[in-house]
């Protein structure tokens, strides 16, 4: 990883000062964060609509970088709001997921884990 590169807790840091530079912090309950996420993530898939993969890639994806710094905007806020580290979070869900999804089992596979 280079150096150069913001951790998530630096990338919190800034997300937050941001907001508290405008005073937001007042709008930014866990429900309005939530609704906030999806909505963004809507724009995000808004993207796609109607193309294939390679036509959004290639003619949205400055749209796209904006739309998808958006989501993990919100994530990141969302996870403070609710007092969750974000790195611990991830780690913990990979692990459920390997758990479920076993290399042995899952390996080319895209079926759900409960049709293994």
């Amino acid at each position: 990883m280079s150096s150069n590169k913001a951790s998530i807790d630096e990338l919190m840091e800034l997300v937050i000062y941001f907001r508290d530079q405008r005073d937001w912090q007042q709008f930014h309950n866990s429900k309005d964060l939530a609704l906030s996420l999806s909505l963004e993530s809507s724009e995000l898939l808004e993207n796609f609509q109607w193309k294939t993969s390679e036509e959004a890639e290639s003619e949205k994806k400055d749209e796209i970088q904006d739309e998808l710094a958006d989501v993990v905007i919100y994530a990141l806020m969302l996870a403070h709001e609710l007092d969750i580290d974000l790195s611990d979070a991830v780690t913990s869900k990979l692990k459920k997921n390997n758990e479920k999804y076993p290399v042995a089992k899952s390996k080319g596979n895209n079926r759900k884990y409960k049709e293994f």
